[in-house]
């Protein structure tokens, strides 16, 4: 931070307060883009993973749908061949 004087009147302390006030909100403001570029870069990745989620679990219910019928298959072949 620049080096303070001590304000010599109202309008040396006005600006004084402006400065201070100034830099705050550009500082603020500097942290609001990064929190929000992380928020948006964390999303996208939480997206990429619900989507490979989604996508294994599709996986997993043919897999099963595809075992499942035949298993259902042999039950129907060793009841017909009884």
């Amino acid at each position: 931070m620049s080096e303070i004087q001590d304000p010599k009147s109202v309008q040396d302390l006005t600006g004084v307060v402006q400065t201070l006030l100034q830099q705050m909100q550009d500082k603020f403001q500097t942290m609001s883009d990064q929190i929000i570029g992380r928020n948006i870069l964390v999303l996208d990745e939480m997206s990429g993973r619900i989507d490979d989620l989604e996508k294994n679990i599709g996986d997993l219910m043919t897999q099963a749908g595809v075992e499942e019928m035949e298993a259902e298959n042999k039950v129907k072949e060793e009841q017909g061949s009884a």
